[in-house]
């Protein structure tokens, strides 16, 4: 289904259990709700399901122009609003993260619970070099450009190894990501600081990461939960950045007991 929020066409999905608590999903960077798909029958049995697409990416429109992580907030809340959704509990996986960090410090109010998925606080200066390196890439050479050093962050090599069918739509995803929407998220993600804010947060919260994600990694997930007061932290064996991809299970069994406790389902 599709929204208009904020001049910007927003593809989302509402799934699951009439009534229920509502569980809103955020993808990573380079992705959409599809990346959801291994969670999305266990979530389903008990809560509403929000999917929602980034702009710039699945169904979204992707206008071209530098996004910042308040706009993309700002997307989030406004189709709540739209959809008549006072509160959910936020689960997003890296950028999705991120936009969740962003309305859990700016509107608290409208989060019930906030998960954090293989995601950080903070983009250290010396890593700006390569966010520009992959906003060129996008820009002069298209998403194709990027795919394979991509999957070769998102999953572990062993992983990668057997050719698993899971792989194959989250490969084509990427490469259908408009080059504007992820240029547009990159400016977004290269501004990221909020890990010396984390401290005021007191929503529930739980951080899960992938053992071997280098990208956002352990000691990353360690330094927001040292952080946040109160918070859970999950490590997954075998899992590089898509976690919940490659370890289904794993990741799946983490987060249901979070949610069931906060929820009270």
């Amino acid at each position: 289904m599709h929204i208009q929020v904020n001049g910007v066409d927003i593809h989302y999905e509402l799934s699951g259990r009439d009534g229920a608590p509502v569980v809103a999903l955020s993808h990573s960077l380079g992705s959409s709700s599809i990346m959801w798909d291994p969670q999305l029958a266990a979530l389903e049995a008990d809560y509403r399901v929000l999917r929602i697409d980034t702009r710039g990416h699945g169904g979204s429109a992707a206008p071209d122009i530098a996004y910042d992580l308040d706009m993309l907030g700002n997307d989030a809340a406004s189709v709540l609003d739209a959809l008549g959704i006072g509160r959910v509990h936020w689960v997003g996986l890296s950028m999705g993260g991120m936009i969740g960090q962003n309305l859990a410090l700016r509107m608290p109010h409208r989060l019930a619970s906030l998960v954090l998925c293989d995601t950080t606080a903070r983009i250290p200066p010396e890593a700006l070099p390569m966010w520009d390196d992959r906003i060129a890439a996008a820009r002069d050479e298209g998403m194709s450009a990027l795919t394979e050093s991509t999957m070769q962050r998102w999953f572990t090599p062993d992983y990668l190894r057997d050719d698993p069918p899971a792989v194959v739509p989250i490969r084509r995803q990427f490469e259908a990501t408009p080059a504007a929407g992820f240029i547009g998220c990159c400016h977004a993600i290269r501004a990221l600081d909020y890990l010396d804010r984390l401290d005021g947060l007191s929503l529930p919260t739980l951080i899960i990461v992938g053992a071997d994600d280098p990208s956002t990694t352990v000691a990353a997930a360690e330094a927001m939960h040292e952080r946040i007061g109160g918070s859970e932290l999950a490590v997954l064996a075998s899992a590089s950045h898509l976690s919940n991809v490659e370890q289904p299970e794993a990741f799946t069994k983490a987060l249901l007991p979070f949610l069931s406790k906060q929820a009270g389902s």
